[in-house]
């Protein structure tokens, strides 16, 4: 089965669940237990994803086998400099390629905004995520931002 990862408004069925999906992952990990439906909605009321929208950015979702599977989005800092955020593959499609796909097309989303570079930050614990960058190019650079959930930053020349 073949990917197909295209923009899609962040208000979409699919985008909304692919996105509460991602928080529920990420939240869930990082308290050791399971994310209540009260804490998703709380970790998505104001995160911002509004600004991913041309001409300040690009939310897209991926489909496998004609379902969603993936998402991500793309925000520009400056100019020259894109931020990943919100990259997430459901555990039954990873290994599929679909997170490469993801990334490429993000990148090229990244490039016609007029984006040099991108950067992103993660956690350690997210391991999965941090071999898929790495594995096309990312390199660590130091911190851009800081935040609570921040401990490790990436780059990459477009």
């Amino acid at each position: 089965m073949n990917w197909i990862v295209s923009p899609e408004s962040f208000d979409t069925a699919d985008a909304c669940a692919l996105r509460r999906a991602y928080y529920d992952e990420v939240a869930s990990r990082y308290w050791r237990r399971p994310a209540t439906e009260q804490e998703i909605d709380e970790g998505l009321a104001g995160d911002g994803v509004e600004q991913l929208v041309p001409p300040t950015g690009e939310f897209l979702v991926g489909r496998h086998g004609g379902k969603a599977a993936c998402c991500g989005g793309v925000l520009l800092r400056d100019a020259e400099t894109a931020e990943l955020t919100r990259i997430f593959v459901r555990p039954a499609q990873r290994g599929t390629g679909g997170g490469a796909v993801l990334l490429r097309t993000l990148e090229e989303a990244a490039r016609g905004l007029g984006a040099r570079r991108m950067v992103l930050d993660t956690r350690l614990d997210l391991v999965e995520a941090r071999a898929l960058y790495t594995r096309h190019g990312y390199r660590e650079i130091p911190a851009y931002k800081s935040g609570p959930y921040m401990e490790v930053w990436y780059g990459k020349d477009l």
